[in-house]
């Protein structure tokens, strides 16, 4: 007996080491990084690009980009879960001390559809990757970034490196990996097909379901509709104000009981474009008004969301 409970914590002993390297390895290992594989490519920029790059960065990057000087400096991300560490945001402006400084426009595609930054190094999770954004969209962004927009001006603020939490390092070994970049074109749906050019808007250029799905720890950006809780809302997020109430995202899904679907499409365009409510309330951060989207972009999302299978979800409302 007593070597039997010598053999079985020997065995014991070895788990426990092996785990303890295990997490050691993860610990101190860091972010993995991977080899880049940046298109050749070249933005011929023209004004009417730049301007859509500045409408879809405006309602995307600069939320989290935007710093106090009112450039795109970074900031510290007040409003990240806590469980994936702390995060300043960087700066993206044109000063050579920003991260941005000295990449190509393929090595920004490679970036902004795969997650893989110039150094090789993984972006994790709280930097979105827009695998099915359309080559056209992709294409404004880059011009919008390489543009002299007063946003953009040089700011010499230096963002303190992100600290990663343990968990987010493990997430980034296990399931959250470089996505593979497009070998054919990207091209958006025509928006005479309203259900389709919907659907694009919202899990491809505007990312809605990212918030909308059950957790962002389980979002798939290549196929979202395999996110757990698709649209269904739930996922836990942080009120940017003061940087800790919990707010769980709404479900838009066309439930009647516990989505938006007794809403009109008026009401949906109100809550999407100025964060009004039905009853007439504002939405509470950190839901921010869309403005810059179209009425008939509104429209098109509000068509793509009444054809997607509705999840019976009562999300705790405290607003």
């Amino acid at each position: 007996m007593k070597k039997v409970l010598k053999i079985l914590g020997i065995i014991l002993g070895v788990i426990v080491l092996v785990v303890l390297l295990g997490a050691a390895t993860i610990h101190f290992g860091g972010i993995p990084s991977y080899e880049v594989k940046a298109p050749d490519l070249k933005v011929e920029a023209y004004s009417a690009m730049i301007a859509e790059g500045k409408r879809i960065a405006g309602m995307l990057c600069a939320n989290c980009h935007r710093g106090e000087d009112g450039k795109l400096s970074g900031r510290f991300m007040n409003d990240l879960v806590p469980e994936f560490g702390k995060v300043w945001v960087p700066n993206i402006t044109h000063s050579d001390k920003a991260k941005l400084h000295g990449y190509s426009d393929g090595e920004l595609a490679y970036l902004l559809r795969s997650g893989v930054k110039r150094d090789g190094q993984f972006a994790p999770p709280w930097m979105p990757k827009f695998p099915l954004l359309s080559d056209k969209d992709l294409h404004s962004i880059i011009a919008y970034l390489r543009s002299d927009q007063p946003e953009l001006e040089a700011s010499d603020v230096v963002q303190p490196a992100a600290q990663p939490s343990f968990l987010t390092k493990l997430l980034c070994r296990v399931a959250f990996k470089p996505l593979p970049y497009p070998e054919e074109p990207v091209v958006e749906p025509d928006p005479s097909d309203k259900v389709a050019w919907g659907r694009y808007l919202a899990v491809a250029k505007f990312d809605c379901y990212q918030c909308h799905s059950a957790d962002f720890k389980t979002n798939d950006s290549f196929v979202p509709e395999n996110s757990s809780g698709f649209m269904g809302g739930g996922n836990v997020l942080i009120d940017p104000t003061d940087g800790k109430t919990h707010i769980f995202s709404a479900n838009i899904t066309m439930d009647k009981e516990t989505g938006i679907g007794n809403w009109t499409e008026e009401e949906f365009s109100k809550a999407v474009r100025f964060a009004q409510r039905p009853d007439g309330k504002i939405l509470r951060p950190p839901m921010v008004p869309y403005a810059a989207l179209s009425e008939a972009e509104v429209s098109a999302i509000y068509a793509w969301l009444q054809t997607i299978p509705t999840i019976h979800n009562d999300v705790e409302r405290n607003w």
